[in-house]
């Protein structure tokens, strides 16, 4: 039997999990991951954090697993920059996360300069600060001398799959793959290559981009736990959840439900402009023949429960939500719009701070927290809306991973927002899955696509209850909300 390990490599933690050829997780480690804000709207992380504890969850799993690995698949959080010395391996300033808002000025001025139109077509995104260009260019010039030692060759640059394959391989591999390329403002899409005006138009050097390969590909050999064993898999975290949980259709679905939430809809090999601010992007390309799709971009999800958490001290677990939701029979118009780092899709609004509506003296933590987890119903058909609005088809059913899909009263709000059946998965761990399954599909573990789908298994499956007007009335409660959040 062969065994794959994953590496997840995320916003708040670090896991590894080892799968069989049957797509069963036999071995998982995980580590939370510690994020730090030094001035207002500003997320970083530390890389060398990211390392070790990548280094350290591998190995607790590879040893508990007690197998032999065949190959590894790595996927990460989207669009989280660094910058590392071409010499030693060393990362120039902390690793800048996706969530880090520090360039919107700047993204404010190349669209007041009418670049966005251009970018668009080229690349599928929205200028914002979300996206890796801006942080790269903010990094070479933060750190002195920084831009003159890219242009001489001396640095170089990635997002986290790049920085991991680079140290896995001791510094021979400077790589990655059409997902996390497409993520970053600098990658033509259709044209499948760099594009040398829009490193021009974000001032970055060319010489500090890695190389693009298809997500299934032997992108090189590690010796860091033992035996060599071919890294062979890469995928952004959002495209790597689409690939496992198996969406391999045109008109599939599915919503991860982490840090943020993100909906992606198989477009197939068609690359559909959004006239709704959706994303254009790649969700696989394998032999060379590249999978699109649309996507929804949600900043804030299992954040907002964190901040409940952490924050403020509604609650002391995560898992008490459900609970909590199910304890008052109604929201008592409370609205929650979680707005801490800005507004993603469909209104793309970074300078939108989170807020709550409709607190009274009646209102409890239940009803914050229930309030939390209503937020994530209401952005997801903000989404689904968006996607049918440019041309795509209703899914016949969402398929919903990460972890507050574990959440019962959320999966079922969901179906009720969105008026069709929600599937979740035995396994929620589908974004390490997506990494493997590439892995596997290089390496021959699994023949082709069809192969892959077999392994897919059903939880769950929640299907709409809620009357019509029912629903009405809370979705005109959740948009007068958000409109009133928007900055001006």
């Amino acid at each position: 039997m062969s065994h794959i390990l994953a590496i997840d490599q995320g916003t708040t933690s670090t896991r590894a999990i080892v799968f069989d050829d049957r797509a069963r997780a036999v071995a998982t480690a995980q580590t939370e991951l510690a994020q730090r804000y030094p001035e207002l709207g500003w997320v970083e992380h530390d890389p060398e954090d990211i390392w070790r504890d990548t280094l350290g969850t591998a190995r607790q799993a590879i040893a508990e697993a007690g197998v032999p690995i065949t190959a590894i698949g790595i996927t990460n959080q989207r669009e989280t920059v660094v910058v590392w010395d071409r010499a030693d391996g060393v990362a120039i300033h902390p690793a800048i996360v996706w969530q880090d808002r520090r360039t919107a000025d700047l993204c404010r001025d190349l669209k007041a300069d009418g670049a966005e139109a251009e970018v668009r077509a080229r690349t599928g995104l929205l200028i914002d600060p979300y996206f890796s260009a801006t942080k790269l260019a903010w990094i070479l010039d933060a750190v002195p001398g920084a831009r003159a030692r890219a242009e001489r060759g001396e640095l170089v640059f990635g997002t986290i799959d790049s920085f991991l394959l680079w140290r896995l391989t001791g510094g021979a591999v400077h790589a990655t793959d059409v997902t996390n390329a497409a993520r970053t403002l600098l990658y033509d899409i259709r044209e499948q290559c760099w594009d040398a005006e829009l490193c021009r138009l974000f001032r970055v050097p060319m010489a500090m981009l890695p190389d693009v390969h298809d997500n299934a590909h032997v992108f090189g050999t590690t010796t860091c736990f033992g035996a060599p064993i071919p890294i062979a898999g890469m995928a952004g975290d959002q495209q790597a959840a689409l690939f496992g949980q198996a969406c391999f259709a045109a008109g599939m679905a599915k919503s991860t439900y982490g840090t943020g939430c993100f909906m992606l809809l198989n477009t197939g090999e068609q690359a559909v402009a959004s006239d709704h601010r959706l994303l254009t992007t790649p969700a696989y390309r394998l032999d060379g023949r590249m999978t699109y799709a649309l996507e929804g971009s949600i900043f804030v999800a299992g954040a907002a429960v964190k901040w409940l958490r952490d924050g403020i001290g509604v609650i002391t677990s995560a898992h008490e939500t459900h609970d909590m939701a199910t304890r008052v029979p109604d929201n008592h118009g409370v609205y929650m719009v979680p707005a801490f780092v800005g507004l993603g899709a469909p209104h793309w609004d970074p300078d939108a701070r989170g807020a709550i509506f409709g607190l009274t003296l009646g209102a409890t933590q239940a009803h914050l927290a229930r309030a939390a987890l209503e937020a994530v119903g209401y952005q997801t058909l903000d989404l689904a809306e968006a996607m049918v609005a440019d041309g795509g088809a209703v899914p016949a059913a969402m398929r919903v991973d990460g972890g507050m899909a574990a959440n019962d009263w959320l999966c079922q709000f969901l179906a009720d927002m969105l008026q069709v059946p929600v599937e979740r998965p035995v396994h929620l761990e589908t974004t390490a899955l997506g990494a493997a399954f590439h892995a596997g599909l290089a390496t021959g573990m699994w023949s082709g696509l069809d192969a892959l789908a077999r392994t897919w298994r059903q939880g769950a499956v929640f299907t709409p209850m809620m009357g019509g007007a029912a629903r009405t009335a809370l979705t005109a409660g959740w948009r007068s909300a958000v409109q009133r959040t928007l900055s001006a």
